[in-house]
């Protein structure tokens, strides 16, 4: 089994290198990885520039662009053969319910999936970040089952675990994304030439958390395995839509 790494914490990640280090001992693993930080980058394409490709001294391929990048240049380009999976992660911090819209760490999944790979992103929920080697023990048991009973079509799911030691999980439930309320209000400050500078808010807390969402699973110690889709399509607004359209 062949699987592509990435991420958007970039390459000198430990989170990365923590998944690396365990699935190379059930799969073949090559990771391509942004250069440097790009969290909160979500499914941007670089177009008015051209990528480089570099590696690292640990074998570790690194552009200097987006996740999404990252993985489309490895598909489309730079690999012989299209991997039999790709993995994202593992990212310093959770990505649930709104997260997810403007995650890296998921956008470069999505970019697996909308080539036709099953793929899965997957977050340590707590930015303490103790226990990477619990992710990527779950990651292991995800690529374990996907060998042993492939799904037909490709997937794209959406994991966060718990900032726990392995063997105190209460388990894997799959879940809903939950909502959060409104994000934080931005931040002002100055520079040296007294000149206003804004810093994005914090992100809000959870606001639909109950159970069956990923927040309540993450909360009660369990990994939120979400199956995501791609089609931003509201249905049931198309006839309301047409309506106010007079067409």
């Amino acid at each position: 089994m062949r699987i592509l790494l990435s991420n958007d914490d970039g390459y000198f990640s430990p989170g990365l290198a923590c998944l690396a280090e365990v699935l190379s001992e059930i799969a073949e693993i090559i990771v391509v990885a942004p250069e440097r930080d790009r969290s909160g980058s979500s499914n941007s394409l670089t177009l008015d520039r051209p990528l480089s490709l570099h590696k690292s001294h640990n074998g570790f391929y690194y552009v200097n662009g987006t996740p999404t990048d990252c993985v489309h240049l490895a598909v489309t380009g730079m690999l012989d053969l299209v991997p039999d999976m790709i993995i994202s992660g593992v990212n310093s911090g959770a990505n649930m319910g709104d997260d997810t819209i403007y995650s890296g760490t998921v956008a470069a999944a999505t970019e697996g999936f909308l080539l036709g790979i099953p793929s899965l992103a997957i977050s340590l929920t707590d930015t303490l970040n103790e226990n990477y080697l619990t992710a990527a023990r779950v990651a292991a048991d995800m690529v374990k089952r996907f060998r042993e009973n492939g799904i037909q079509s490709p997937v794209l799911l959406n994991i966060n675990v718990p900032d726990i030691e392995y063997q105190k999980l209460e388990g894997i439930e799959v879940t809903r994304l939950g909502r959060r309320h409104k994000a934080e209000p931005v931040i002002k400050s100055k520079n040296p030439r007294g000149e206003i500078l804004y810093w994005v808010g914090a992100a809000g807390a959870a606001q639909d958390a109950g159970e069956g969402t990923d927040f309540y699973a993450v909360q009660h110690n369990r990994v939120s395995v979400t199956p995501l889709q791609i089609d931003l399509t509201r249905y049931d607004q198309l006839d309301l839509i047409t309506s106010w359209l007079d067409i």
